[in-house]
């Protein structure tokens, strides 16, 4: 069986009101997607569905443990997180995503694929900034730190001395 086909829901079936489902998530799931800043990951994504005739409600609980690669030292390292997302599916004419929480699905479809929305808000929780632990907080490191020998008694360019002189 394919990764994707643990993570469907068939929504034909269901009869309006709550519904709860709950996914593991595995390597197999983060190998579905080749390209990845995420080397391994473990953990379980709950599901609640709301169904009323116009529309599904979708809320998530994703908790995973990652591995990802230190930006800084290239090195391995595990970043848990849990992650609360809430998504909307509209019952409509076409598949198309109105936003970013609202999806229109043909309202003839009979099943959700919930794997690539999983992913998606995984990947969103990884921060920019990935950071091996033992760097602790790394907020005062932003800054560009560059200086030459000759920076701090260069004096200007005499070439740019004309240009000031060029007046409205």
């Amino acid at each position: 069986m394919r990764e994707s086909e643990k993570f469907k829901i068939d929504i034909y079936k269901l009869s309006n009101g709550d519904h709860h489902y709950e996914f593991s998530i595995t390597q197999a799931f983060f190998e579905e997607f080749p390209i990845s800043g995420i080397l391994e990951g473990t953990g379980s994504a709950k599901v609640t569905l709301n169904k009323s005739e116009s529309h599904l409600e979708a809320y998530f609980t994703i908790e995973v443990n990652v591995k990802l690669e230190c930006d800084r030292t290239l090195e391995t390292y595990p970043f848990d997180m849990v992650k609360d997302e809430h998504l909307i599916f509209k019952f409509g004419d076409e598949d198309v995503e109105l936003d970013d929480n609202i999806v229109m699905i043909h309202r003839d479809t009979q099943r959700l694929y919930l794997q690539q929305y999983i992913y998606e808000f995984i990947h969103m929780a990884v921060p920019m900034k990935k950071l091996h632990p033992r760097f602790g907080d790394d907020s005062g490191t932003d800054e560009l730190i560059y200086r030459s020998a000759s920076s701090s008694t260069a004096t200007s360019d005499p070439r740019w001395e004309q240009l000031k002189n060029l007046k409205k």
